[in-house]
């Protein structure tokens, strides 16, 4: 049995989904099944402090979603940078199927638990289970996101050299971006009370 029916997860994201692109009607049942592997593996591995499946959905998937909802329409390979459970790299991945999505993440068990995500959704979802610095210089991705890093700075400091046009932050921080990057507005994530979504254009 699902932990939540597809109609649960379509109403708790509701206030997430704006329209600015069409929402594929599978994603609800993709993400149910999402959100079982996250909550069956979650009872072993801490994969995430957040244990409710409701607020999972909100926090997890629907930030994620958000996120999803304003890349820039040209991005065609994102880097989702120290993607722990998946996220937004995933939800970006289900949202946004023409865009190849790399999720790095350097803790095995993370890891592994991503490579289960992908191939149980049948994702070509590439998962580079090593540090991003590892990564050979000629990897360079359109968008390198960024949500719940330990060290923004130094994650900041990482990324850059890997985003070709934006680097995309789901921070609740006021980050000091790279000089080479312009930021766009930001734009308050629903249902937080401080959480924004930064986007910085290269320059």
């Amino acid at each position: 049995m699902a932990t939540l029916s597809d109609s649960a997860i379509a109403t708790l994201l509701q206030p997430y989904l704006i329209d600015r692109i069409p929402i594929p009607q599978i994603l609800y049942a993709q993400l149910s099944l999402y959100l079982d592997l996250l909550v069956k593996w979650n009872a072993r591995t801490n994969l995430t402090a957040i244990r409710e499946p409701e607020e999972i959905v909100r926090r997890h998937f629907g930030e994620s979603l958000f996120a999803a909802q304003y890349l820039d329409p040209a991005a065609t390979m994102l880097l989702d940078f120290g993607s722990g459970a998946g996220f937004p790299g995933l939800p970006i991945a289900l949202l946004r199927p023409e865009i190849h999505v790399t999720l790095a993440e350097s803790q095995n068990k993370k890891a592994t638990f991503l490579r289960e995500v992908a191939r149980n959704l049948k994702l070509t979802t590439e998962i580079w289970a090593a540090r991003v610095e590892t990564m050979p210089a000629s990897r360079i991705f359109h968008t390198v996101t960024l949500r719940a890093v330990d060290n923004m700075d130094a994650a900041l400091a990482a990324a850059a050299p890997r985003a070709s046009h934006d680097l995309l932050l789901l921070t609740n921080a006021h980050a000091a971006l790279p000089v080479e990057f312009s930021p766009h507005p930001a734009m308050p994530i629903p249902t937080t009370k401080n959480s924004v979504l930064l986007r910085a254009t290269r320059l």
